[in-house]
């Protein structure tokens, strides 16, 4: 609190549902580390409230936002400028506020490739299966295939409101990248077992996880997983998602949630903020000292 003043500008998170957000502990411990006069909140904003939301950016004079589900998309039309990130995958996680002119970054897809990268992972020139296409979904799916994955399958619901997205984000692959991607129906369970079965790592970027659906997941049978691949589901509240739990019992050598993702996405956002660098081995054992 000592650090909290006259001259204190204000960062947020807008999303719902959000408190169980680990990004006000990070952010607000990094800026402390730091010295930076900066506090971070979160608002439990959905889409009704959106537009509001954005246009008190503007008149607090915040320095930005975080933008998390269900509002990465729905953001889209209210700000200013876009970066050229946001504008190929149709969605904002950031928003930096320059003198009233509000840009939209994402930082997701960065977040996840770099993730595996610390855990020593890589995962370019292998196949991967995504099941979701939406805020996150979406970066994940764009910045895998820029980076150099050489196969993606993704999967998402035919009569869910993101079979467009996806569809859209299986053309900019195939168009503006090297990377082979496809489009499966989720209700086809049997093309979903043989995509798993025949690819390097998979990545839940759905809600399906989370609360109130910590008790599901789109994968029940453990027999639909190899010991040698790698699972990763971006949600991280719970620690240890139903999926987790099923992809354990399988023997599968590498599970992760989404922690690591979160933490260098909002690195990334941490450096469009502030212009300083996250300190990021410090952030990582005070989000990571209580297990994963």
């Amino acid at each position: 609190m000592e650090r909290i003043d006259g001259h204190t500008l204000l960062i947020g998170l807008m999303a719902y549902p959000i408190r169980h957000s680990m990004s006000p502990t990070m952010h607000n411990h990094a800026f402390a580390k730091l010295g930076l006069n900066y506090a971070y909140l979160a608002f439990e904003i959905d889409n009704e409230k959106l537009e509001k939301a954005v246009d008190a950016i503007r008149t607090l004079d915040m320095r930005g936002s975080n933008v998390s589900m269900p509002n990465k998309q729905k953001i889209l039309p209210y700000l200013d400028k876009l970066s050229p990130a946001s504008e190929m995958t149709g969605a904002v996680n950031t928003i930096v506020n320059d003198n009233g002119v509000l840009t939209g970054y994402t930082t997701d897809g960065t977040g996840f490739m770099k993730s595996l990268e610390d855990e020593g992972l890589n995962i370019i020139g292998k196949k991967m299966t995504l099941a979701g296409a939406g805020g996150a979904g979406t970066p994940i799916a764009i910045q895998a295939a820029l980076d150099g994955v050489a196969e993606i399958a993704i999967f998402n619901r035919e009569n869910d409101p993101q079979w467009e997205q996806a569809k859209k984000n299986v053309e900019i692959i195939n168009e503006k990248t090297d990377c082979k991607a496809t489009l499966h129906r989720l209700e086809d369970q049997e093309d979903f077992k043989q995509a798993i079965a025949d690819c390097d790592i998979y990545c839940d970027a759905t809600g399906v996880g989370m609360k109130p659906l910590e008790d599901m997941s789109l994968v029940n049978d453990p027999s639909w997983f190899h010991k040698d691949m790698i699972v990763y589901d971006t949600v991280y509240a719970p620690r240890e998602t139903k999926l987790m739990k099923v992809a354990k019992e399988a023997g599968v050598e590498h599970v992760f949630n989404g922690l690591g993702m979160m933490l260098e996405q909002g690195a990334e956002a941490f450096k469009l903020w502030t212009g300083e660098d996250m300190p990021v081995d410090y952030i990582r054992e005070l989000l990571f000292k209580d297990g994963e």
